[in-house]
């Protein structure tokens, strides 16, 4: 199915989306538990975590999602050597998925008028790290992570920026209509709901799973889609 308009702009989710971060979140994880004596977690388990940010991600493997059972002092140790270790080792096995390089110039050179920016709960440093060494950063004009705003993903306020700035930067108005949030689950989805923009879902993400809990707009099961949907407004 087409989109109902030609996008403006493409804000895309980092980690399932652009990049594969699995091993290099789950080891992250693991060495955290290990450090605060707890056992560590299958990879299936873990990845599971992914996709509300830091924090929650190391409250879920630690067993205190709700934050009731331990005290703040321990999960922001524990959160601190998450983060100490992920900043050394995000590299170690992460990769861009492949055809998302290729996607990202086809558009850029078939609509070099359309914006392209990140929207990622990861903390906003290591994604524009990560960003910078794969070379994808010439592609977006903006990168903001889950600790950029007061509030993260699902909530609109982080996309509706991204909407503001984009407008400024094009020198007219872009609606939510205009806006396309490309994610691998269900979050980038309710992201662009609740703004009023529209949503692509990658089943070749860490989540494909959670679409079937907020069906996006459209699907795609290879980056090359995503070029194909804007094509077909064209």
């Amino acid at each position: 199915m087409p989109l109902a308009a030609p996008p403006r702009l493409i804000v895309f989710d980092l980690d399932g989306t652009l990049i594969d971060s699995r091993v290099d979140l789950c080891n992250s994880v693991n060495a955290t538990l290990a450090h605060l004596g707890k056992p560590t977690l299958p990879e299936a388990v873990i990845s599971g975590y992914i996709g509300d940010g830091a924090s929650m991600l190391v409250r879920r493997a630690i067993g205190d999602p709700e934050g009731d059972i331990t005290d703040d002092q321990y999960v922001t140790k524990a959160l601190t050597f998450f983060l100490d270790y992920y900043r050394i080792h995000k590299l170690d096995y992460t990769y861009v998925y492949p055809g998302v390089r290729e996607a990202l110039e086809a558009i850029r050179a078939t609509h070099p008028e359309i914006l392209m920016a990140v929207l990622t709960n990861k903390p906003v440093h290591p994604s524009r790290d990560i960003c910078d060494h794969f070379g994808l950063s010439r592609f977006f004009f903006q990168n903001y992570g889950g600790n950029s705003f007061h509030t993260k993903k699902p909530d609109p306020h982080g996309l509706e920026a991204l909407i503001s700035e984009a407008s400024t930067l094009s020198g007219h108005t872009i609606t939510p209509a205009e806006t396309i949030m490309v994610g691998d689950t269900d979050i980038d989805v309710l992201t662009a709901r609740n703004c009023g923009a529209r949503s692509i879902g990658c089943t070749f993400g860490l989540k494909p799973h959670s679409l079937e809990d907020a069906p996006p707009d459209h699907l795609a099961h290879a980056p090359a889609d995503w070029l194909s949907f804007v094509l077909a407004n064209s």
